[in-house]
């Protein structure tokens, strides 16, 4: 066999191995060479909603002087997952805490209001989490322990809302009147008694 036919061969075989590697497979189980699929897998949140044991998103008259800023933005309520009218769930006096799952400062806060909102004469306090999912939400305030009326607002629509900084944590205090004054001081609720005298 001459150079030049070996070479032909050569050439010839490594196209075929070139075409058997490009060709299309089948992704139907039943066949023998099917590659599987990956799939994410599904959360039940149902489950996460058990665990975590939140207490009833509040839900004010359709008449409450709620946050009219906030009038008409719908959120998921985290504890049962119905949608619900933020500003009925916040009707003066109230706070409204901002929250995500990636937020360390935010887990200290978050006990510190759940320990207020369960004293005596406590307003409704209501955490919104924020740039985290349903899931993660539920995980981390089942591991806290903490149990606040909890909304979920993946599209963010609550602190456009509010027209709030992208800073976290944060929080408003919602008037009797459903006027929104953001808490500055302190930055971080770290005692029961500072979100005592920040209420009023």
């Amino acid at each position: 066999m001459s150079a030049a036919a070996r070479w032909a061969v050569v050439v010839l075989v490594v196209a075929v191995a070139g075409a058997v590697a490009l060709w299309p497979r089948s992704t139907d189980p039943a066949e023998p060479d099917a590659v599987p699929t990956r799939t994410a897998p599904t959360v039940d949140l149902d489950a996460a909603r058990g665990k975590a044991a939140l207490r009833p998103c509040p839900a004010g008259a359709s008449d409450a002087p709620g946050p009219q800023p906030l009038r008409g933005v719908t959120v998921t309520c985290l504890g049962d997952g119905r949608p619900v009218d933020v500003a009925s769930t916040a009707p003066g006096p109230a706070v409204v805490n901002f929250w995500a799952t990636w937020c360390v400062p935010c887990q200290e806060e978050l006990k510190v209001l759940d320990a207020y909102a369960q004293e005596p004469g406590a307003v409704p306090v209501v955490a919104v989490l924020v740039e985290s999912e349903e899931a993660d939400g539920l995980e981390l305030l089942a591991k806290l322990g903490v149990r606040l009326p909890a909304v979920a607002d993946p599209a963010d629509g609550v602190r456009r809302a509010a027209r709030a900084p992208r800073t976290l944590p944060l929080s408003y205090v919602v008037g009797a009147d459903g006027s929104l004054t953001q808490v500055t001081d302190p930055v971080v609720f770290k005692s029961v008694e500072q979100v005592r005298e920040v209420v009023g």
